[in-house]
């Protein structure tokens, strides 16, 4: 079978991981990449053989991809889409598909009625451990989920600007988690949500939380505790507990070392930090949500997020929004 051939829109962090990832790739080639900054996109395409543009309506559009992944700004995630499904071009999009739950349900009618795939990057979908997790949670391992603790903390804070446009740590950060609290526990149909303001000027000036804590209540009746900060001494801090009246499933932390000594004063101490960033700790998550994508281009079955997967995650995060700003409990 052919390999896929992909476009690729945007080149900034993420846009370089997945040109990356394309290039390692056995299963699909960049046929396109397109950046209005299209120093980017040249030299991606220098790198890959790829053609490049500065107008990402030429590629989507040039008749000779089998599917685009949107690695652009938030703000031209919802236009992107709509112009891909237009063309019949199916989509991986990175999170959030915007920032505005109201242009994403105006969307939505359009995606339905094209039938093109459309499949949002949350990319912890395929952390091999947390699927593990889930998937031993389904094999009754544990009996039936009664408690979920999700922890992430990113080792720095963004740079000010970067939260200014970023819609805030709810829709930024957290909306991850929430997607991941969806693909263990379920539905969620009530969320409790505290932020605040500890040590990062960025979020203060830009009215931000640069900490927050989530309850949530799954429609079992299942609890959800999520728990972000924008900084961590000890690297980036992802851990996950699934908790049943069977037993606790743990997803631990990804360190930077196996080396571990012991002594009179200190007894397995671990010889390094934590993995510092997300494309260390989800670099292989990276490669098969990739995979996936390929797959579902040829008819596969995937884990991919959908595009309501994709709606659910941002109404959490709204849903978080109105809780910290307003200090009540809100219904889903």
């Amino acid at each position: 079978m052919s390999n896929a051939r992909l476009g690729l829109i945007g080149t900034g962090r993420i846009g370089s991981v997945h040109a990356t990832n394309i290039g390692a790739s056995s299963e699909a080639d960049l046929a396109w990449v397109a950046d209005p900054f299209v120093d980017g996109a040249n030299r991606v395409a220098a790198q890959t053989g790829a053609r490049a543009t500065d107008d990402p309506a030429a590629a989507i559009a040039a008749g000779d991809v089998d599917g685009v992944i949107i690695a652009s700004p938030t703000p031209t995630h919802a236009d992107l889409i709509e112009a891909a499904v237009g063309a019949g071009v199916p989509v991986l999009c990175e999170k959030p598909i915007d920032l505005d739950l109201a242009r994403v349900d105006r969307l939505a009618p359009v995606v339905e009625a094209s039938g093109v795939p459309v499949v949002v990057g949350f990319n912890r979908r395929f952390d091999r451990d947390f699927a593990a997790a889930r998937a031993r949670l389904d094999a009754g391992e544990i009996g039936q989920l009664e408690q979920l603790r999700i922890t992430s903390r990113d080792p720095a804070a963004p740079p000010a600007d970067y939260v200014a446009v970023s819609g805030g740590i709810f829709r930024d950060m957290t909306i991850h988690d929430l997607d991941m609290a969806r693909y263990i526990a379920g539905d969620i149909v009530e969320v409790s949500a505290t932020g605040a303001r500890l040590f990062d000027a960025g979020a203060a000036q830009h009215g931000d939380f640069d900490t927050v804590m989530l309850t949530l209540r799954a429609a079992t009746g299942a609890l959800v505790c999520i728990q972000n900060s924008r900084h961590s001494a000890v690297g980036y801090d992802q851990r996950i507990e699934v908790f049943g009246p069977d037993g606790m499933l743990d997803v631990v932390n990804a360190p930077t070392s196996l080396l571990r000594s012991s002594t009179a004063t200190a007894v397995e101490s671990v010889g390094g930090p934590y993995q510092h960033f997300f494309l260390d700790r989800y670099a292989q998550a990276y490669t098969d949500e990739l995979s996936a994508f390929v797959g579902l281009l040829r008819g596969e079955s995937s884990q991919l997020a959908t595009y309501a997967d994709g709606r659910a995650a941002l109404a959490l995060a709204d849903a978080a929004q109105r809780s910290a700003d307003t200090g009540t409990v809100v219904a889903v």
